[in-house]
């Protein structure tokens, strides 16, 4: 039986989802020859390393790398190109392709809450993650801004008014990740209302403390959990297509 090995590339990943949920994925679909490692990058030239790894039939991509492996690839899927972000490779007849099922998982968790007046949006963060959301929110038509560190609207300058006009906030940025769950971006709390659908696409905490400022306000909150089992799901369904 030959063997099928996947992995994770990103850097510091030990407290990962990745690694368990497919773990118990194989268990549960006696999978006995499918194996999931942590190839855990210090900088992007190691990925040469793992690529040469002629067993490995898939690998998930994680943050600092969704931008920087694709010089690495020799293909990308329609939604990476359009996105610019990979966190999802395939190896296929000799090739390495690179897909984006972060726009799908994302895209599953937005339509949870989504409400009519869930017209206008803030973003924010500018890393690979925030590509896939923009991607969706253009294909549902949902005007946004992004805030980051480098934007013109940044987390200095970011006001209250214009966080009453954006009912959608997603935040995209690491910040308030275990193990510094006291953590959050700096944040206009006082201008979120009842109306408010907040995605944090954090997933341990499973509440960050950006989420619980905002829950306290009224607003309806959603972590980052489900967008991560239904990009995994997304992710095993392109590796056994």
């Amino acid at each position: 039986m030959e063997k099928r090995e996947f992995g994770l590339l990103g850097k510091n990943i030990s407290y990962s989802f990745s690694k368990k949920y497919f773990e118990e994925k194989f268990k549960k679909l006696f999978l006995q020859n499918h194996s999931y490692s942590f190839f855990d990058a210090a900088e992007i030239e190691s990925v040469k390393l793992f690529l040469g790894n002629t067993d490995l039939v898939g690998m998930n991509v994680t943050i600092p790398y969704k931008q920087a492996i694709i010089p690495f690839l020799d293909e990308l899927s329609e939604e990476a190109l359009q996105i610019g972000a990979v966190n999802c490779v395939s190896f296929k007849n000799g090739k390495k392709i690179g897909h984006n099922t972060d726009a799908f998982g994302f895209e599953k968790s937005l339509l949870i809450h989504k409400k009519n007046h869930h017209r206008k949006a803030l973003i924010l963060g500018d890393g690979g993650a925030a590509k896939a959301v923009r991607y969706i929110l253009d294909k549902h038509q949902i005007d946004h801004q992004t805030v980051s560190r480098k934007s013109e609207i940044n987390f200095e300058n970011l006001s209250e008014d214009l966080v009453k006009d954006a009912l959608l906030i997603v935040q995209t940025t690491p910040v308030g990740t275990f193990p510094n769950v006291n953590d959050s971006v700096q944040f206009p709390f006082d201008a979120i209302t009842d109306k408010h659908y907040i995605i944090d696409l954090i997933y341990n905490p499973s509440e960050t403390a950006f989420l619980r400022q905002c829950a306290e306000k009224g607003a309806t909150t959603l972590n980052g959990f489900y967008m991560l089992e239904q990009q995994a799901e997304k992710a095993w369904e392109i590796w056994n297509s």
